[in-house]
């Protein structure tokens, strides 16, 4: 049976879909490849193979090394904002954030270690290279929009969050075993809700 013919339109964003994917699966695999190796393994040709992809498509969709590599700092931290949303919405109660953080940092330590890894190494990275930068710090200033629901709060104190959250994702990183949220809920109740945790435990009147 003959299929009907593509429209140039429909030819076009069938081209688009199948570069995003390949875009994608460059990115994944040089993570992995950072995870695995750590950042001086990345190459154009042990991504390639990593991706299963021909080298020249690593020049094609990335100008350079680093540009590959911001583009794997910025992917973080979409996902990291999409997982925020869907906290957002499960979340019905101020009191409930503690634990719904903390199960989302044991689930990026335990199901996505490999992944959390490699964009830490990324973070760090960016301390040597100045062109990772703003990527690096782009996840703080997008979290920072869903404090208070979005009213934000005193700077030096959102800061101070999230760098704790910094610290106890890389604390978890070098932990024989990964942290569960039953582990890390009561840090993140401090972090969050300072005065309840220490009134519940009997530190204020």
């Amino acid at each position: 049976m003959t299929q009907p013919r593509r429209t140039p339109e429909e030819e076009t964003d069938g081209r688009r879909l199948k570069g995003e994917r390949r875009r994608r699966a460059i990115i994944d695999a040089a993570l992995r490849v950072v995870a695995r190796e750590g950042v001086g393994a990345v190459s154009h040709r042990n991504i390639a193979r990593e991706a299963g992809v021909p080298p020249a498509s690593i020049a094609y969709y990335f100008d350079g090394i680093d540009d590959l590599l911001v583009a794997g700092l910025l992917e973080g931290c979409e996902g990291l904002i999409e997982q925020l949303d869907v906290l957002r919405e499960r979340v019905n109660e101020r009191t409930d954030w503690p634990r719904a953080i903390a199960e989302n940092l044991a689930g990026l330590l335990r199901d996505h270690r490999e992944r959390t890894l490699g964009e830490y190494e990324l973070y760090l990275l960016a301390a040597r290279r100045p062109a990772l930068r703003p990527a690096a710090r782009r996840w703080i200033e997008a979290a920072s929009g869903y404090v208070n629901d979005g009213r934000g709060g005193d700077e030096p104190v959102v800061r101070s969050l999230f760098a704790a959250i910094d610290g106890i994702l890389m604390q978890g990183l070098i932990a024989d075993e990964p942290p569960t949220a039953d582990d890390l809920e009561p840090m993140l109740r401090f972090l969050v809700q300072p005065v309840d945790y220490l009134r519940d435990r009997g530190y204020l009147s």
